[in-house]
């Protein structure tokens, strides 16, 4: 097994380069996908990557949606001969010093995706907050209540074979719908879900928080997402309740974070 963290990001600003030194200073391989960023951010990384061996930045002309980035680096990754991918956000919302804990539980059952279960802090939006909800209450519905603990939570461990299986099948999963669909289809696939507790920063403006989320249109997009994905799952109906009534394997527990080693 070979693991590798993957970034992708747009326009992250000065954050992009803290979370991706955080992720090196805990992870010997990180790649960053700049999705064609106008900020000057993808620069700035390319000229300190020429001096680490570690760090490998990929470069899109153009701005295509986080899920389209994260398939250009698995694509790049899977023929590199790695096998699994730590997703993280650029903006310095997800937590580096758990990189080591996630990487372990995915090297102890690497058949499963290790999602994150966002811990908030008090700053984070409310209406935020309860609007995840009800995207995690359809995934559970869409999956048959398989065990994804969060559908929106981009900080994972993904399996790089079957999630570009998943990818290359559908031409959706391309931008903000990647993370939840990218869950679902998994399962869909028989990918067991293992949740780890994750802090989550919302970060505002005067600390360099960037934020792409548009309330309207990225919620109309999971809106469409979720229906897409209630169809298939009443195509798959049979399996997922086959699937429902067989007894769980028993699940050893995850590693602790000190026993993490680079592969």
């Amino acid at each position: 097994m070979r693991h590798l963290v993957l970034i992708p990001s747009f326009n992250s600003g000065a954050k992009l380069g803290e979370t991706v030194r955080a992720a090196r200073a805990r992870w010997p391989a990180v790649w960053v996908v700049v999705d064609g960023s106008t900020d000057g951010s993808g620069e700035a990384l390319l000229a300190e990557a020429s001096g680490d061996a570690g760090l490998r930045v990929l470069v899109l002309p153009e701005n295509g949606g986080k899920g389209a980035a994260v398939l250009h680096g698995l694509r790049e990754a899977a023929a590199a001969g790695f096998t699994h991918a730590l997703t993280m956000d650029a903006d310095g919302q997800h937590p580096a010093e758990r990189i080591p804990a996630f990487m372990s539980a995915s090297r102890a059952d690497p058949g499963a995706m290790v999602l994150g279960l966002p811990v908030f802090g008090p700053e984070a939006p409310a209406l935020r907050v309860r609007g995840r909800r009800v995207s995690n209450w359809w995934a559970g519905l869409e999956t048959g209540w398989a065990g994804i603990g969060d559908s929106l939570c981009g900080f994972r461990v993904y399996p790089i074979a079957p999630l570009l299986e998943a990818m290359e099948r559908t031409r959706w999963m391309r931008r903000f719908d990647f993370d939840p669909e990218a869950a679902v289809r998994l399962s869909w696939l028989g990918v067991r879900a293992i949740n780890l507790p994750a802090p989550v920063r919302y970060l505002s403006a005067a600390d360099g928080g960037v934020s792409h989320f548009r309330y309207l249109r990225d919620n109309v997009l999971l809106t469409w997402m979720h229906t897409r994905l209630v169809g298939g799952a009443l195509l798959r109906l049979p399996r997922l309740l086959r699937r429902r009534c067989r007894p769980s394997p028993r699940q050893a527990p995850p590693p602790s974070p000190a026993a993490a080693t680079p592969p």
